[in-house]
């Protein structure tokens, strides 16, 4: 019972994805030909929302949940962030998802997003293991 404040928000969240078709592979496919704007739209939509909260939360002073001061200092550039953002990049295109979708492409019946989830753990699997031998 404890856990529904985290699947309410979810299936809500799958929900939106599933009617943006954002969890389409065609959708994906056509973004990567630079076929439509569709997938553009949404990304750029995503970027303009989480800009508007950042800034409000600045000016709020809001803290987490935990009473710590927020902290929204980036990091430092480095080559591992664009071999990391190409691998990412490969495998969106390959499987139609990044990792949000994942979920929903499942919960919709296209199973084979099984596979998607089990090589998206099996890569966070990995990346933790040699973590500290890469570029950062």
């Amino acid at each position: 019972m404890k856990n529904l404040i985290y699947i309410i928000p979810g299936i809500f969240f799958g929900i939106i994805l599933t009617e943006s078709e954002v969890i389409s592979w065609f959708r994906i496919h056509k973004m990567f030909l630079f076929q439509e704007a569709h997938m553009y739209q949404i990304i750029g939509s995503a970027i303009a929302v989480g800009m508007v909260s950042v800034v409000i939360l600045k000016i709020l002073k809001t803290r987490s949940i935990t009473r710590e001061a927020l902290n929204f200092q980036g990091k430092p550039d480095n080559k591992g962030i664009v071999y990391g953002g190409f691998i990412f990049g490969i495998g969106w295109a390959i499987t139609g998802a990044c990792p949000g979708p994942i979920f929903a492409q499942i919960g919709t019946g296209a199973y084979p997003a099984l596979f998607t989830l089990i090589g998206a753990v099996a890569g966070a699997m990995l990346y933790a293991s040699v973590r500290d031998k890469l570029p950062q």
